[in-house]
């Protein structure tokens, strides 16, 4: 797909079929940020989900227009971006590789590793300065852009969900082959950053 043929349609499809396609795309919010390396899907009918009981006023934009954002804060700690695929679906931004805005990522996260600026959900957000005054907006229109690249089916690792409690089992999260940005390996040993924000 092109990057002029992005229109918000191309996220009205199953999350598993978007998270998958959202490996090698390029994520900027202010002109920071970089290509997607991780990402996680939940449905509407995935206990994990945080459309599983339906609509409520923390989860509407999971229920909103395809191809917008939609922001919650994890744990009242960090805030979490997830792209809006079909009505009730979502994917998680787990980990970006940073290219654009380094040096504003760096400040805002007081850190100067590249391994460790973007590697988690609440790392991207703190990163990029998104924030729950972001829940809704486009991803195809400022302050985002999201463009879209082909990855090859063997560059992208598949593996269970982490950080949940429910439907565990389900081989939802996606990765970027060889990448350090990773918030945590896959099962076929890559390396994984340090913990902690």
């Amino acid at each position: 797909m092109k990057e002029a043929d992005v229109q918000h349609s191309a996220f009205d499809r199953p999350a598993v079929e978007v998270a998958s396609d959202l490996i090698g795309a390029e994520l900027l919010f202010g002109g920071a940020g970089g290509i997607v390396v991780e990402a996680e899907a939940y449905m509407p009918d995935d206990p994990a989900s945080h459309s599983y009981r339906g609509r409520t006023s923390r989860n509407r934009s999971m229920f909103g227009p395809s191809g917008h954002a939609y922001v919650y804060r994890s744990y009242g700690i960090h805030w979490c971006l997830n792209v809006v695929c079909q009505a009730g679906s979502a994917v998680l931004i787990r980990a970006l590789e940073p290219v654009e805005g380094i040096a504003d990522m760096q400040a805002r996260r007081g850190r100067q590793e590249l391994h460790l600026l973007c590697s988690g959900p609440g790392r991207v957000c703190q990163a990029l300065g998104i924030t729950g005054e972001h829940d809704g907006l486009s991803l195809l229109h400022l302050p985002f852009r999201l463009t879209l690249a082909q990855q090859s089916p063997g560059s992208i690792l598949t593996g269970k969900r982490i950080g949940i409690t429910r439907a565990v089992d389900m081989p939802w999260r996606f990765g970027l082959k060889g990448s350090v940005h990773l918030s945590r390996r896959f099962p076929t040993g890559l390396p994984s950053p340090d913990d902690g924000i």
